[in-house]
């Protein structure tokens, strides 16, 4: 099968990539992209999407706050306001992910590593971002409020001397009177 969009043996301007790809008789990465757009264009017409990425929150106030920062606290009230402020898109990314997979159906007796299944797994990771950061600020403000005891105290040797063996394996349950 000739690539189409080369003539044989023109190599000029391609990617190693494309390169391969026409040898293999297969299509690159983009080509499938490509070729979807251009059968799409009829369709976007009918049903415009924006073009705009989605607006990006201005870290700006978060950088200021953590540059003044001086405890543990004072990150974790940013770090919870970030978490506050990203769940709706995020919740709003991964619905459309799950909608996406959804769609006519193809999920329901998807096999793991089908597209369906890739795009609920990713909805999921999608959201799984502040489960994550959720979890190690908490960790941070357990280390600084609530830490963990100090593990007893060695018990004393004299010195230069080795530490002093362990007791006697038990030998199970003493018998009862």
């Amino acid at each position: 099968m000739q690539h189409p969009d080369f003539e044989l043996y023109d190599n000029v301007g391609r990617t190693s990539e494309q390169i391969a790809a026409a040898h293999f008789g297969i299509a690159t990465r983009d080509d499938p992209l490509r070729w979807a757009r251009r059968d799409a264009e009829r369709f976007l017409a009918e049903h415009p999407l924006p073009t705009e990425p989605l607006p990006t929150p201005d870290a700006a106030p978060y950088l200021a706050a953590l540059a003044a920062a001086e405890t543990p606290a004072d990150v974790s009230a940013i770090t919870q306001h970030l978490l506050d402020a990203a769940q709706p898109a995020l919740s709003a990314v991964s619905d459309l992910l799950v909608a996406i997979a959804r769609w006519g159906d193809r999920h329901r007796f998807a096999e793991q590593g089908a597209p369906s299944k890739l795009l609920m797994e990713a909805a999921s990771r999608s959201l799984s971002v502040l489960a994550i950061a959720d979890e190690a600020d908490l960790a941070v403000l357990r280390a600084e409020y609530d830490p963990a005891p100090a593990p007893p105290p060695a018990p004393k040797t004299a010195p230069g001397l080795p530490p002093n063996p362990p007791g006697p394996p038990s030998a199970g349950p003493t018998p009862g009177r």
